[in-house]
């Protein structure tokens, strides 16, 4: 029973999202039954699974003593997945009025379902090899989701995106084949699993292994330089960008990371090295690069994506810090993150489902006609700033905190990306509040400001739910950090 608890999250939603394949409904509302029913039972599925305990692991294929196919759960797992799965029934909601513009919504919706589960898979995996098969199977269901509209643009997104995946699949692959050889197992185990016997000798050749690694999963994670497909990937609908730009692909490649960092090789064999100083050197550079190009950039959704660029590598900095609290930190900014990027996507989608305008200087004016939407990008937009007491405040200030605490000289050069990041944040971020609340006086041709309202419930309302989680985010920090810091506990 325990291993069915485990197995049927992943598998259930991959099988529905095949099935959905062949399927043509009739009817919208039919459809959205469908979906809807099996996004929100698999949520359950998976929360029952995280937080009830009657959880074991499950060994699908065992090949070798040291290679197997396996699901298995710990506190890492339940961050990720907790965080996936109720972000997905809301995006589901979100979706379900905004395709009906992008049209193909069997089709997106059978592969979006599939998704849901190939995420989880990656929560869920109990050894390298098990995340590394699910974590290249969710570029193959992506794919499809980048490339909807099947247009030039999308087309040419979609070669951007699986090239560099392909890429980096490669670069994660060198890193499984050095575990394989210099562990004990390949399965994730606090503390890492490098055998120190075979590893003597090797060291500089296992650090360069490392590296090839980090920046093979860091495809995912859109460290600079291997960001490009993530604004490209913009072209896709805004419930695929959002959940790629905010939960599903980016924070699989941050995820993958973290298992590679704490899980395999270990942080007492990378802390002080050459390959600790690569990571928060590159971290450094992508935070202060993707808030610089976002400040250039005047398409909204892709001024989010640079946005994204940048703040993942919040998060990896405090990975690369290589300690309990840092890692905690990095957490904490995931989970901020994704609550708040994911919600200023959707306003982004708003302005474009009911207006057709993607540019900011397309906007002025907009905030009083669109007030529910305006204001949740205000909301939000505060809190990726990370002015006090919103919730961005708080992660960014553990990250730096922890980083001082540290006394590793490299990662003060993480802090002032921090420094210099926030400020340019806010002038993207401001930029486009302003312009949307104080219009500048120039008269526009009649019909301009036709059809600019807020979109209905399937599309307001989870805008209005996120906007108040970031808040209760906000107030509610000692609490996140001390649960946080019970799952890193393990790793001292």
């Amino acid at each position: 029973m325990g291993a069915l608890i485990t197995v049927l999250p992943v598998f259930f939603p991959i099988l529905a999202g095949i099935c959905l394949l062949p399927v043509k409904f009739k009817e919208r509302k039919q459809r959205e039954q469908w979906v809807l029913t099996i996004v929100v039972l698999n949520a359950i599925f998976a929360l029952f699974a995280i937080w009830s305990g009657k959880a074991d692991a499950f060994t699908l294929f065992h090949f070798s003593d040291k290679l197997s196919l396996e699901l298995r759960m710990d506190g890492l797992s339940k961050v990720f997945g907790t965080m996936v799965s109720v972000l997905w029934i809301l995006t589901t909601i979100y979706g379900f009025e905004y395709m009906t513009h992008e049209g193909h919504e069997d089709r997106f919706f059978a592969f979006f379902t599939m998704t849901f589960g190939v995420v989880l898979g990656i929560a869920f995996s109990g050894n390298f090899l098990t995340m590394y098969l699910f974590y290249e199977f969710l570029t193959l269901v992506t794919l499809p989701l980048v490339m909807h509209a099947m247009d030039d643009k999308a087309r040419h997104a979609g070669k951007m995106y699986i090239l560099y995946m392909m890429f980096g699949a490669a670069l994660a692959f060198i890193g499984f084949v050095f575990v394989y050889c210099y562990g004990t197992s390949t399965d994730f185990v606090p503390g890492g699993v490098l055998n120190p016997i075979l590893v003597a000798g090797h060291e500089k050749t296992l650090q360069l292994v490392f590296i090839a690694a980090f920046f093979g999963f860091g495809v995912k994670a859109a460290v600079f330089p291997l960001y490009r497909w993530l604004p490209k990937a913009s072209v896709a609908p805004t419930p695929v960008t959002a959940l790629l730009h905010a939960v599903a692909v980016v924070k699989s490649g941050i995820f993958a990371i973290i298992r590679l960092t704490y899980y395999s090789f270990g942080t007492d064999f990378l802390v002080g090295t050459v390959a600790q100083n690569v990571m928060l050197v590159a971290a450094a550079i992508t935070i202060v690069f993707g808030s610089t190009v976002a400040l250039r950039t005047p398409h909204i959704k892709r001024r989010f994506a640079y946005s994204t660029v940048s703040n993942l590598s919040y998060i990896i900095f405090g990975i690369a810090l290589m300690t309990p609290l840092g890692l905690a930190a990095a957490l904490m900014h995931m989970i901020y993150h994704a609550v708040l990027k994911i919600t200023l996507f959707f306003t982004a989608g708003a302005v474009l489902y009911k207006t057709h305008r993607e540019y900011l200087y397309e906007v002025e004016g907009f905030g009083r006609l669109m007030p529910v939407t305006f204001a949740a990008m205000t909301i939000t937009g505060i809190g990726l700033v990370g002015i006090p007491p919103f919730a961005g405040f708080h992660s960014k200030w553990a990250l730096a905190t922890v980083a001082v605490q540290g006394g590793n000289p490299v990662s003060y050069l993480g802090i002032l990306a921090l420094i210099i990041s926030a400020l340019l944040t806010a002038l993207y971020i401001f930029y486009i509040v302003v312009r949307a609340y104080f219009p500048r006086n120039k008269e526009y041709p009649a019909g301009y400001y036709d059809h600019v309202q807020d979109p209905n419930w399937y599309m307001k309302g989870p805008l209005i739910i996120l906007t108040v989680a970031s808040l209760v985010l906000a107030f509610t920090p000692g609490p996140l950090m001390e649960a946080l810091q019970r799952v890193v506990m393990h790793l001292n």
